[in-house]
């Protein structure tokens, strides 16, 4: 039962006038990008709500997907996805026009829409011709705002979704081709980048990739109806896992946070409360974060990853062994099991689902209009009489609950994509809160916040 609500913060303005497809949140500064069938990307402040760039010129198609790489200093990078099966690098100085001292880095309220040409780059990393003079090029990017680095050329038809690897060092990409790309960029100055895999495992059109948040392990979702991990293993990169709960394509995944807990009390005091943390922590050490999944099958799945070795003595134990587990052979596939299926709150297919690094809280939206969002709570265990005469502790056990529902959140418009991010406040006491941003097929982008 819903016990908290939403309440529309803002609308990011002006909006689109044709469909909107997914926002993106910047990881360190209070902005977003939006992608529209407009072809343009926009970049609005999540201070003041207001457009902040329009990103023309690149994609001769809707831009379906966008991404912002992480841990780059000094400048933004976005990469996207458009329908015309090509992927664009956008880059911008973050000092550009500076006057904003709240630390949005420089991102005026000028508009830099000009048409920046490309430097493209083939499947093979080749760079493709250029007739432009030097000086020209150099002209064109003193008096441009954004500038279109390269344009990676390989997938057969429309991409679908982009996703940067924790290091800022691999973007995957996925298309309707069936395939998967791995590109590495190569940070040599000449924003050259370098094919370095390309898997067709998959049965059907891929809607979703997403990367775990501190390895290099990729997951995909696709038409299928399957999900499935990618690792790289002796230079070559491989499926490890395929996941084939869900009844119907699966339109989105997103990781939970390397440190997220649930709530694990109602009124926890301090010191139980953090044994209680780090209970949980230990308890999930061994699989890591969980993944999420949103399907055309109206449900949320929650998937963990089984140990290779469960604690208990065996024969291919560690004590067993004498070999350290980190060096014993254990082969490169991975089990899966389903960690919970969340409530049922869908009438219609869920387009995407985002679970908050910061609170646990995961959102779910699609094409009925519904916002939902979901809280893990900790259920509290009974007392065990053969487990009192042991030192070890009951694992802990959890369920989900719906905390709110927004009905109609766009209106009569489906809502294709929700995105937790932070946002910058003159009024609150950490200077900093996080809201949730839902984004529809009538162009609107809107900022919710829990209360």
């Amino acid at each position: 039962m819903a016990t908290s609500h939403l309440s529309l913060l803002s609308d990011l303005t002006p909006p689109s006038l044709e469909r909107t497809w997914l926002t993106a949140p910047h990881p360190t500064l209070p902005i977003v990008a939006t992608c529209s069938s407009d072809k343009t990307v926009r970049v609005y402040s999540l201070t003041n709500f207001k457009l902040l760039s329009t990103i023309t010129g690149g994609h001769k198609r809707s831009v379906r997907t966008c991404a912002w790489k992480p841990h780059v200093s000094g400048e933004s990078v976005l990469a996207t996805g458009s329908f015309d099966a090509t992927v664009g690098i956008w880059r911008r100085w973050d000092s550009y026009g500076r006057n904003d001292g709240r630390g949005a880095a420089g991102w005026g309220l000028s508009s830099g829409s000009r048409h920046a040409q490309p430097h493209e780059t083939g499947a093979d990393g080749a760079d493709l011709p250029d007739d432009r003079s030097d000086k020209d090029k150099d002209d064109e990017e003193e008096e441009e705002e954004w500038r279109f680095a390269v344009l990676l050329d390989g997938h057969d038809s429309e991409v679908k979704s982009v996703s940067w690897s924790p290091s800022g060092m691999l973007l995957a990409t996925c298309a309707r081709d069936k395939s998967i790309w791995i590109w590495e960029d190569l940070d040599d100055g000449d924003n050259n980048f370098e094919t370095v895999a390309v898997m067709q495992e998959h049965g059907g059109d891929v809607k979703c990739v997403a990367w775990h948040p501190v390895e290099e392990c990729l997951a995909s979702g696709g038409y299928d109806d399957t999900i499935r991990l990618w690792r790289e293993d002796l230079d070559d990169w491989g499926q490890v896992a395929c996941i084939k709960n869900h009844q119907g394509t699966v339109w989105s995944l997103d990781w939970e946070g390397p440190d997220s807990v649930p709530k694990l009390a109602a009124s926890p005091g301090g010191a139980e409360a953090a044994a209680l943390h780090t209970q949980w922590r230990e308890q999930r050490a061994l699989s890591g974060p969980r993944l999420i999944s949103g399907s055309d099958d109206r449900t949320v799945r929650v998937w963990r990853r089984l140990p290779k070795e469960a604690p208990a003595m065996g024969h291919a134990s560690s004590a067993a062994t004498g070999i350290p587990s980190i060096i014993r052979p254990t082969g490169t596939d991975e089990a899966w099991e389903e960690d919970a299926v969340l409530p049922h709150a869908h009438e219609l297919p869920i387009y995407a689902v985002a679970w908050s690094h910061r609170t646990g809280l995961v959102a779910s939206v699609g094409a009925d209009g519904r916002i939902i969002l979901y809280e893990e709570r900790r259920v509290p265990s009974t007392p065990d009489a053969d487990a009192m005469d042991t030192d070890v502790k009951p694992a802990l056990q959890t369920e989900w609950a719906i905390l709110a529902v927004v009905n109609g959140a766009h209106g009569i418009y489906e809502i294709n994509h929700a995105a937790w991010a932070k946002r910058a406040d003159r009024g609150s006491a950490n200077g900093e809160e996080e809201v949730l941003v839902t984004t529809a097929d009538d162009g609107s982008v809107k900022v919710w916040t829990l209360q």
